[in-house]
């Protein structure tokens, strides 16, 4: 079970992704900075809440080899 593959020449390839491009939707500028502006907000959000959560380990940790030293 052999596939052939059809050769396309340049031109034509390129007259088909014009007809490719014009059939995408585009996102209006509005909605591209609504998401970015999403994305950005929860990656601070994320970013602090494992600030948070390294600290909490860190001093957990730190207090466990405190005791398990008798210090």
């Amino acid at each position: 079970m052999k596939l052939e593959k059809k050769k396309t020449n340049p031109a034509q390839f390129v007259r088909q992704v014009r007809q490719e491009i014009f059939k995408v939707t585009w996102p209006e500028k509005k909605d591209t900075f609504i998401s970015a502006g999403i994305v950005i907000i929860l990656i601070l959000l994320f970013s602090l809440f494992f600030l948070l959560v390294d600290q909490i380990w860190s001093f957990s940790i730190k207090k466990v080899i405190q005791i398990g030293a008798g210090l």
